[in-house]
């Protein structure tokens, strides 16, 4: 959450969980080997985790070769861009090839079509029925190498609209990439700013109710610590399963940052969006988690969730901030909770941030 007071108790274990990893390894703390620690123990990048605990369980530690490495492959911000910009490279220079199979049978056309012409005007000279035969013969085999030509033109061709259909899924994965978070498959924070940027812009417009949930997994920092990040990672998992199977049409379920979610929800009463928070807290509260390596029964977890509609007056910010008053109020009346813009819980909890 932004700018709220439970801001600092979720990220200060994160922060403390990072500093530590660093003192355990003797490293130099220094931005670098901060952030990739701090994203270890959010347990936002589950390639990051798996490549960095399986160094360690083979070695025991991280060089500064291996944190430039993993530093260079999950945080470089021009990786995204460069993939981006090498499929479009690739993109351009099969055009080039296309143009240039097309001029090579704009070339051999124009050849064959003199040739025809040539022998049109023999036919109107000959002089007897073996010239006559030998200029027929000259057309056939024109004929046959435009036939030729032209099966080979359309087999290249093919070819080339075969590869530019693979560099065009190319990157459209890559797109896809960039705007879905990777460990639950839900929609990213950057997926997540573009779309509702759209649909506030949308609702104001037509004049349509838009309302949001913002969601927060309750005690998720004790299941880091008691069970490890990759139990973490399954309740992560767990409760982004939960968000989707109760969204549909073109309502939008993201991961919001660290364990909170989000779920954008147009032509949608504040009413209606409270039925699909609820709906959301109780298919998470009815999983059982269970921890893959051993098949032990770990309980259940439960989330609380703050519900918003979209004011007149609404600002993007105003809106996502109204939204998490109210999940710092359902936290605050004790977690496992929808708590609304309209309820009374909302109130005390805005006083206690004013003062």
């Amino acid at each position: 959450m932004t700018d709220m007071p439970n801001d600092y108790e979720r990220t200060v274990p994160f922060a403390k969980v990072a500093l530590d990893q660093i003192k355990a390894l003797r490293q130099s703390a220094v931005p670098r080997n901060y952030e990739i620690w701090y994203h270890y123990a959010t347990g936002y990048n589950p390639s990051l985790n798996a490549a960095i605990n399986d160094r360690l369980s083979r070695l025991g530690t991280l060089s500064t070769e291996d944190i430039d490495r993993l530093h260079a492959q999950f945080f470089a911000p021009a990786r995204l861009g460069e993939r981006i910009d090498s499929i479009g490279g690739e993109v351009v220079i099969k055009i080039d090839q296309i143009m240039a199979v097309l001029d090579a049978a704009v070339g051999s056309a124009s050849r064959h079509t003199e040739s025809l012409a040539d022998a049109s005007d023999q036919l109107g000279h000959a002089e007897d029925d073996a010239a006559v035969h030998e200029i027929l013969g000259g057309l056939i085999r024109t004929v046959k190498a435009m036939e030729t030509s032209n099966k080979e033109l359309e087999l290249r061709l093919t070819a080339s609209k075969d590869e530019i259909a693979k560099l065009q899924q190319n990157l459209d994965e890559v797109r896809s990439e960039s705007l879905t978070d990777p460990l639950t498959t839900l929609a990213n924070r950057k997926c997540f700013d573009d779309v509702l940027a759209r649909m506030v812009e949308q609702a104001k417009l037509r004049n349509e109710p838009l309302s949001m949930i913002l969601t927060d997994i309750d005690h998720f920092k004790r299941f880091n610590d008691t069970y490890g990040h990759l139990t973490g990672d399954q309740v992560l998992r767990l409760v982004a399963l939960s968000v989707k199977q109760n969204v549909k049409g073109q309502d939008l379920a993201a991961r919001y940052g660290g364990e909170e979610f989000a779920v954008i929800l147009p032509d949608t009463t504040l009413r209606a969006a409270i039925t699909v928070a609820d709906y959301i807290r109780r298919a998470v509260m009815g999983k059982e988690l269970m921890k893959r390596s051993t098949r032990e029964m770990l309980g259940r977890v439960t989330i609380s969730c703050g519900v918003a509609t979209l004011h007149s007056g609404d600002t993007i910010q105003s809106f996502i901030e109204r939204a998490d008053t109210c999940l710092y109020a359902a936290k605050h009346a004790g977690r496992n909770h929808v708590i609304c813009e309209v309820d009374p819980e909302v109130s005390p909890v805005v006083e206690m941030q004013i003062a």
